[in-house]
């Protein structure tokens, strides 16, 4: 199966900091891959790479076969974005939110609302689609980043710690959704996080630690690598 997302020798540096060292993985269609790495690994470092944000100072990323180097409007087109930050109008409504979003993907008119209503039903929000976000749960906030990110049918879905700051029920049931989507539209997904509960079912786990990738394989290959009994604590053992 051909990758969506190839990342080949990638390395950023700031001054003589060296956030990447040679990257290099990939993700295929329908993948939920997690990016499992401590604080200071190179994760957001990664992200703002893969989002366009920066430049990386070698190496290349393409998305759906698309350089982000060459063609950054190809690949931005083709990505989905939940942020660890939040980034909704807190004083807009849940669907003025996502009417904004979808216009700046060029999505108007007819389209564009079926859209909307078909992201907001499965997430289970369209009866809130009128109210204003603040109101709304940290959890139900979420599932709307999630709505917005999906508007336009991305071919990569880029979850950047995603889950900070929810009860653990609200982090279960978002983990939940997105590794839906990949075994219904067959979206590929790069899920960062520290927190390893997250990445217990991913078909893959990327261990980065210190700008380098440590392994990429399955959790039970990363598990068996170092003789411990579970992820956590054999993600531990190779980051400590």
């Amino acid at each position: 199966m051909s990758n969506v997302l190839r990342v080949d020798n990638v390395v950023k540096a700031y001054g003589e900091n060296i956030a990447l060292k040679g990257v290099s993985f990939g993700i295929p269609a329908g993948a939920f891959v997690a990016l499992l790495g401590p604080n200071g690994a190179g994760k957001t470092t990664l992200f703002q790479l893969l989002t366009g944000l920066f430049a990386a100072d070698s190496g290349t990323i393409e998305v759906d076969d698309f350089d982000i180097a060459t063609n950054p409007v190809a690949v931005l087109a083709r990505l989905g974005v939940v942020f660890q930050q939040a980034t909704l109008d807190l004083d807009m409504s849940v669907r003025a939110n996502l009417r904004f979003h979808a216009s700046l993907h060029g999505i108007g008119g007819a389209k564009r609302k079926q859209r909307i209503n078909e992201e907001l039903e499965r997430a289970g929000l369209l009866q809130d689609a009128d109210r204003l976000c603040r109101e709304l749960s940290g959890g139900n906030r979420r599932k709307v980043e999630l709505a917005r990110a999906l508007l336009a049918g991305p071919k990569l879905l880029l979850m950047d710690e995603a889950t900070v700051g929810l009860d653990p029920a609200s982090r279960q049931t978002l983990v939940s959704e997105v590794r839906s989507l990949c075994r219904e539209k067959g979206t590929a997904v790069l899920w960062a996080t520290h927190l390893v509960d997250e990445a217990d079912g991913a078909d893959s786990v990327i261990v980065l630690h210190k700008g380098e990738i440590l392994q990429h394989d399955t959790p039970d290959a990363v598990i068996a690598t170092t003789a411990e009994p579970t992820l956590s604590a054999a993600f531990t053992a190779m980051t400590s």
